[in-house]
């Protein structure tokens, strides 16, 4: 289990001390094995652009968060573009990084505000207090990537549960393997549907571009694009419902930002920056195994030892960012790794930048007394969780 942090809004104190004391050291894991933590902005980005860096996932020395993890359940899903290595990443990252240019972003725009526009509605129309984090925070990212991938939005709940097993650190190895092959299941039964009838969306035209000479793809060709639909149908909505959340959580306690934002929202894309750095939700994202003797930062990492990259204290390290604690919504040197860094960097980070900026121009405008409706300390957050947030956000206006 990764260790809780003592402020909501900060890295846990111990990983701030290892940044400061010994930024590339030895740390214990929950599984009883070592790897190497690497604290600093600098130093993660060597690793993050290294090719002796594996990002294996797969592999039985891949560092693991939880016990339940440390032993890989049986392969039910073929690599996603995340466990890939060169040579294979790259033409596989290539066959789908198109859907996710900034031009293409561009042309969802009006889907987004549509899909918040409404989501607010509902939630104005409803009691009081309400739950954020089911009235927005979840529906706005899942109804935006169902609708990219071309998932039924009726089926959200089975996949957002599963999804939650998956990204748990308290899930059993049991727990895992039957959602992913619940997933895998229902994915496949997707994708079948889709090589009968395609439609204008993402799994269908990836479906089309690996037909073959005879009109149908492979079974491999299949399951891989199982196994990418699963990879963005968890990480399009867990990560920008989360910081939908924390998000406002945090301008909720800074007044002059959210009145900043709301008369030139010129400004909101910077601010979305800086909370993106500021909570850094998936710390460990990026984490690694050594394939040869690497030197990162002094220390020397050997073949087949697991390097954790701690994204969090990274993105608050003072060598890079000035006042680093500080959540500053004109900060403009901003060069934060959230999204990671390198080959492997997050394909949906236009998306996510867009729907948080969407989402956080229409709340803070549409609804100006928006407060918690709960005292703060009240608020419930994921230290159980891969990717960190709040369960439960009650709010009034």
């Amino acid at each position: 289990m990764p260790v809780p942090r003592g402020c909501p809004y900060a890295p846990p104190a111990e990983h701030t001390r290892l940044r400061e004391e010994a930024p590339v050291s030895r740390v214990m894991l929950p599984t009883g094995k070592t790897a190497w933590a690497v604290t600093r902005h600098e130093d993660i980005r060597s690793v993050l652009t290294d090719p002796r860096f594996s990002s294996d996932r797969a592999h039985p020395d891949f560092p693991a968060l939880s016990p339940a993890r440390a032993d890989p359940p049986p392969n039910r899903m073929r690599p996603s573009i995340i466990m890939m290595d060169a040579p294979e990443h790259k033409p596989a990252r290539r066959s789908v990084v198109g859907e996710f240019t900034v031009r293409r972003i561009a042309a969802m725009r009006p889907r987004i505000q549509q899909i918040t526009d409404t989501c607010i509605d509902t939630m104005l129309a409803g009691p009081r207090p309400a739950d954020l984090v089911q009235a927005l925070s979840l529906p706005v990212p899942s109804l935006v990537i169902c609708g990219l991938l071309g998932v039924p939005y009726a089926d959200h709940d089975f996949f957002q549960e599963r999804s939650a097993t998956l990204l748990n650190l308290t899930s059993t190895p049991g727990e895992i393997d039957k959602a992913v092959v619940e997933l895998k299941s229902y994915l496949d039964g997707l994708i079948a549907e889709k090589e009968k009838a395609p439609t204008d969306d993402l799994l269908s035209r990836q479906i089309l571009k690996r037909r073959g000479a005879g009109g149908a793809a492979s079974e491999e060709d299949r399951e891989d694009v199982a196994s990418l639909a699963l990879l963005l149908l968890v990480a399009g909505h867990e990560t920008t419902a989360n910081m939908i959340s924390l998000g406002t959580i945090a301008l909720l306690e800074r007044p002059d930002d959210i009145a900043a934002i709301r008369e030139d929202p010129g400004r909101t894309p910077a601010a979305v920056e800086e909370l993106l750095r500021y909570f850094t939700i998936a710390e460990f994202a990026t984490s690694r195994l050594a394939k040869e003797d690497v030197e990162i930062g002094g220390a020397l990492i050997r073949a087949g030892e697991a390097v954790l990259t701690f994204g969090n204290t990274a993105n608050r390290d003072p060598e890079v960012f000035e006042n680093p604690d500080e959540l500053d919504i004109e900060r403009t040197a901003n060069h934060h790794i959230a999204f990671g860094f390198g080959a492997h960097q997050c394909l949906g980070q236009n998306l996510a930048r867009t729907e948080l900026e969407i989402v956080f121009d229409t709340l803070f405008r549409r609804i100006p007394g928006l407060e918690l409706a709960v005292p703060f300390d009240e608020l419930t957050f994921k230290d159980d969780s891969n990717v960190y947030g709040v369960h439960r956000l009650p709010v009034t206006w």
